[in-house]
């Protein structure tokens, strides 16, 4: 009995290696950053059973077998609709900067979506301007209204929006509501889903979590764009949530949650709405693909805008590399807002040394943050970019959430982006390139004030930290590529 109990345990040893041997093989040849890799190897050789289970469910970007087929038979009319773009009249390449040039060819290349000028854009700063301008719009609506959002949050304000939607809804109009399924978890224990539902809008929870789907799809993957699009005419798209801070974790210790959206008309209405609806075919296998924008009328408020979606099925790291040619085009100043900052290796060279060829390099981020991981794992970055001479300001006035960049007070990224591995390789994002002098300028005025409510990260002060502080850096460092 005890040489049979012997041989069990020597087989069942050999086989955990040969597991083991196996999934670290497969780490490595997926080619992916020394980082990851280097994280995950750590991961499976420390937790025993836990770290190879761990890889199985989260190592990987399974977007689930029906997803993955749909996505596939996606392709070809998502393209066609977009390559008509380069024969309408708001494709104006003549009209881009050195900064919009470059990142129009990377997207032409990754994306085949072309950059469009006639929009118009309004940046909105406050939680009761930007909610009550879609209760607007919503009320305004004719023929259809889709929306998505990473959280829907009941309470305050956001209730006024479900309200107007309903009214819509019971007035002909069309209403798609497609909301994370993990994100939005108490809007749908809440009683609005029914409530909507009985009205006639069609609502969705996008990528549901349960024990059974984590054998067949990635379980953090999440849909993280916030779009609003509104008779295919008028568009939002931004850091918020649908949400009012001012009923929402509020018992969390870090204030209220600080955003932007940005209110659009024009010709890039209808790609953010393209977008939606490939979101919308992925989860529910129903096409309805929206009509071309309309010839187009430049003003002189007009921007040129590229729109840049990212996600499975999608061109990978495409956010990441028009970040990383974003920060090398870099000739004077860079102002970057973010509520998570966990760069990959390469944002952290293009940062350090942007900053060292005399880029003035400045980081906004909240003092307070929501997620201790990702507070230490940030933390661990700042040895290095403070030797380099970056900036790092710590934002008082409450979770700073927007996520922009502003390069040279002239160009400028903005949406949903976190400047985090999980949103720049993971989830299904969008970010707006925009290239306009005046737009930028009004941006500039908003994160001034941001720094203006900050406080100055000194290298003399971070020195003076103690010592367990940087021992639990180092710890969240080695993980950091997998937050």
């Amino acid at each position: 009995m005890d040489q049979i109990t012997q041989i069990i345990a020597v087989l069942g040893v050999f086989l955990y290696w040969l597991i083991l041997g196996g999934v670290a093989t497969r780490i490595v040849i997926k080619r992916r950053s020394v980082g990851v890799s280097f994280s995950w190897l750590l991961i499976i050789y420390f937790l025993p059973f836990v770290g190879v289970i761990a890889y199985l469910l989260f190592g990987e970007l399974h977007l689930g077998k029906a997803r993955s087929s749909r996505s596939k038979a996606m392709y070809k009319p998502y393209a066609d609709w977009f390559s008509a773009l380069y024969q309408h009249n708001a494709h104006q390449p003549e009209r881009q900067s050195d900064y919009a040039s470059s990142i129009s060819k990377l997207c032409d290349v990754q994306l085949n979506i072309p950059s469009l000028t006639a929009n118009e854009l309004v940046l909105q700063q406050t939680p009761e301007q930007i909610l009550n301008s879609i209760i607007s719009d919503i009320n305004h609506a004719e023929t259809l209204i889709d929306m998505e959002f990473y959280i829907w949050h009941p309470g305050g304000l956001a209730d006024e929006v479900a309200i107007a939607l309903i009214n819509a809804s019971n007035r002909g109009v069309s209403v798609k509501l497609l909301l994370d399924a993990a994100g939005s978890r108490l809007f749908f224990k809440s009683s609005w889903p029914s409530k909507m539902r009985n009205a006639g809008i069609n609502v969705v929870a996008a990528l549901k979590v349960s024990p059974l789907r984590m054998f067949f799809r990635r379980m953090d993957l999440r849909l993280h764009r916030k779009i609003v699009v509104i008779d295919n005419t008028v568009g939002y798209t931004g850091s918020m949530n649908l949400v009012d801070p001012k009923c929402f974790k509020q018992s969390d210790g870090v204030g209220e949650w600080i955003d932007i959206m940005v209110r659009i008309t024009g010709p890039v209405v209808p790609v953010m709405n393209t977008v939606s609806a490939w979101d919308w075919e992925v989860e529910t296998n129903e096409r309805i693909l929206p009509d071309m924008p309309p010839e187009a009328h430049c003003t002189d408020t007009s921007s040129l805008v590229q729109a840049i979606p990212s996600g499975p099925g999608m061109p990978e790291e495409v956010i990441h590399q028009v970040l990383l040619q974003s920060l090398y085009q870099a000739e004077h100043k860079i102002i970057i807002t973010t509520p998570y900052f966990v760069p990959s290796e390469q944002l952290l060279d293009a940062l350090v040394t942007a900053s060292l060829r005399g880029v003035d390099v400045n980081i906004i981020i909240p003092r307070k943050n929501d997620s201790t991981m990702v507070k230490w794992a940030s933390s661990s970055f700042f040895t290095e970019l403070l030797a380099a001479g970056v900036t790092i300001h710590q934002f008082n006035g409450g979770l700073l959430h927007t996520k922009s960049v502003l390069i040279d007070e002239e160009h400028c990224l903005i949406g949903t982006v976190n400047m985090d591995m999980r949103s720049l390789w993971l989830n299904f994002e969008l970010t707006l390139a925009v290239d306009d002098v005046k737009f930028a300028a009004r941006l500039g005025q908003l994160v001034q004030a941001y720094m203006d409510d900050s406080d100055i990260l000194t290298d003399e002060e971070w020195q003076q930290r103690p010592m367990y502080k940087r021992f639990i850096e180092q710890v969240f460092y080695l993980f950091s590529p997998l937050l």
